[in-house]
């Protein structure tokens, strides 16, 4: 069988190791700065539909 080709055969464990937590680690990265994004779309949405219920109660009827 083949190593993986991400890894050279001679790489001992603790490198190997440190590898996978790095990329584990960017991948959380990824996710959180994802859902970062997501958070801040719904609350701009969120303050839009406020603002607009808001100026509408205002309105004279």
């Amino acid at each position: 069988m083949l190593p993986p080709f991400c890894c050279s055969p001679s790489t001992d464990h603790t490198t190997l190791r440190r590898q996978h937590q790095e990329r584990k680690m960017s991948m959380l990265r990824f996710w959180r700065d994802s859902a970062e994004r997501q958070l801040s779309a719904l609350n701009a949405a969120i303050q839009t539909l406020q603002d607009q219920m808001d100026r509408d109660a205002q309105a004279p009827s």
